[in-house]
């Protein structure tokens, strides 16, 4: 397949849009979506574009509101409606990041229903690993929604599949990666952020502790670890419900004073916490195209992951990473190790990784979304086969 980003657009750079609406969620909390929304609309204001966010995680008002289940919903769609619609009148085009579940009928759909109304193209940018799933369920309700959208844009060549098998079709536009930002060997503020030693054998784990990401088993694999190599030290950087039941079992397989549990970090002292690492594992059952693999990818520093959903595609077996079975504890202990004591191994991973990972770039990724807009913008609507008909592998 031919790679986009490196094809002209056949419509005039005179069409590339002037003011988007980015429907979206930001920080805090610091989730990948979030972090990409925020570094999107930062490049697309360098390059000249105004954008407005309309944020679907906004903040409740009044506060307390938060502590009202079942009826907070209400107090953040009704002013959610509202800034869409206001928001619908200025710009040219909605950019509406997606997800699965009660999120899509929440907030996707209401942005795609007014884009309509409104007489404004919308480009509906699919993410998550739960895709399938999702679909399965509810493809019979959602897809008029899906069909009304210009453009639709997935991040990676898994989601492309899922949607291809539901007969929708997608352009592919990666998630973008800060180079500059995870290059930058400083270690600065490790010790906000951890209290253990960092020792040559430090393994980091990035995700939220929440059951989809399964942090569970890389305490179990960190068990195996430490009983070969004593010294070595686990960090879990993420927050969630699952901490109670994580520090138990740490505590139950004797590995409490090893393994740090830092709580949110926020994703402008993540660059440091990646250097001090020798080894990320990214244990998920479920996934797309983690950042957290993408970033350490970019801070040389060697991944670990479960072999799901969209990893596959991001990264190469034994080039770009070492993948295994999810909730397969032994498989996970056996490649920290290998990496932990095979230093060609750990410094191939490395190479070879970021080599992997420039195409995540700003000017790498920049025309492939110039091109989605045009084509969302020209007057004739495109044709779902891609832009262009030129797809992305």
């Amino acid at each position: 397949m031919t790679d986009a980003s490196h094809q002209p657009s056949t419509l005039p750079t005179s069409q590339n849009p002037t003011y988007i609406g980015l429907v979206a969620p930001l920080p805090p909390p610091s989730g990948g979506m979030a972090n990409q929304a925020r570094q999107l609309r930062r490049l697309l204001e360098a390059e000249g574009v105004s954008v407005d966010i309309v944020q679907v995680n906004a903040p409740y008002q009044p506060a307390w509101v938060g502590q009202l289940r079942g009826i907070r919903a209400l107090f953040r769609l009704v002013p959610f409606i509202f800034r869409l619609w206001s928001t619908a009148g200025r710009v040219q085009l909605f950019h509406v990041m997606a997800n699965s579940g009660m999120s899509w009928h929440l907030f996707a759909a209401p942005a795609i229903m007014i884009g309509a109304m409104r007489g404004i193209p919308v480009i509906v940018n699919y993410r998550g690993g739960e895709a399938d799933t999702f679909f399965q369920k509810s493809i019979g309700r959602i897809r008029k929604n899906l069909e009304r959208a210009a453009i639709l844009v997935v991040p990676s060549g898994f989601l492309e599949a899922v949607f291809k098998k539901y007969e929708l079709s997608s352009v592919i536009v990666p998630n973008i990666i800060d180079l500059e930002k995870f290059s930058s060997h400083t270690t600065n503020d490790v010790s906000n952020t951890t209290d253990a030693h960092i020792t040559d054998a430090h393994i980091l784990v990035s995700r939220n502790l929440e059951p989809i990401y399964d942090i569970g088993t890389v305490v179990r694999a960190f068990a195996h670890v430490k009983a070969q190599l004593p010294n070595a030290q686990l960090t879990v950087a993420g927050s969630g419900p699952e901490l109670a039941a994580l520090e138990k079992l740490a505590a139950e397989l004797g590995v409490s004073d090893a393994v740090n549990f830092t709580g949110r970090v926020e994703n402008e002292k993540m660059a440091a916490l990646y250097h001090s690492a020798d080894v990320m594992v990214n244990p998920s059952l479920v996934d797309n195209m983690p950042i957290s693999v993408l970033e350490s990818l970019a801070s040389s520093v060697p991944v670990v992951s479960t072999n799901v959903g969209g990893v596959p595609y991001l990264v190469e077996d034994g080039k770009t990473a070492l993948l295994v079975d999810a909730q397969d504890h032994h498989a996970m202990a056996k490649s920290i190790l290998a990496i932990l004591q095979d230093d060609a191994l750990a410094e191939r991973l490395k190479t070879e990784g970021l080599k992997s990972v420039i195409q995540y770039s700003w000017p790498e990724v920049r025309e492939r979304w110039f091109a989605v807009y045009r084509n969302a913008l020209a007057p004739q609507k495109p044709s779902r086969s891609g832009i262009n008909g030129q797809r992305n592998a």
